[in-house]
């Protein structure tokens, strides 16, 4: 794969830093864990679900937390007291997993359900009303109220 260097634009630009690290870690996604599957879906609009396969956990095992547009999920099985024979093949992964998603902006959790060894996280984005687009009435000449008209009534 080609290596990009982002540092000329780190120099150059005020504001995008945030931008630039996400890049970084899109170009350097070869390492990242691969543990464990999930898939991200569309189920509205503005509705997304994240599925992680966490066979073998429970609902103590897993941490769910949100922190700046970053939604961290960790996986940590208790060891179990006792056990019944000896594994003859152990491929059943058991080991802890910390997996991170960058969201967009305005994303929010709305929930999360484990079933049938299926976590299923929830996300919508709600846009503030203040930065939806909004429709301007033009009025004419006459019916405009003046500024100063507006002081004077307030007065």
């Amino acid at each position: 794969m080609r290596q990009f260097d982002l540092a000329p634009l780190y120099r150059s630009t005020v504001g995008f830093d945030r931008l630039f690290s996400a890049l970084d870690q899109l170009v350097s996604a070869e390492t990242a864990p691969s543990y464990p599957p999930y898939n991200i879906e569309r189920t509205g609009e503005n509705a997304y679900r994240i599925t992680v396969a966490v066979a073998g956990f429970t609902e103590a095992d897993l941490a769910i937390e949100v922190k700046e547009n970053a939604l961290t999920l960790k996986g940590e099985r208790k060891p179990q007291a006792e056990r019944y024979g000896e594994f003859l093949h152990q491929g059943i992964a058991a080991r802890g997993f910390e997996r991170r998603f960058q969201l967009a902006d305005y994303v929010q959790v709305t929930g999360a359900a484990l079933e049938n060894g299926l976590l299923h996280i929830d996300l919508v984005r709600e846009i503030p009303e203040a930065k939806k687009p909004r429709q301007i009435q033009i009025a004419t000449g006459r019916a405009a109220p003046t500024i100063t008209g507006e002081v004077q009534q307030a007065a």
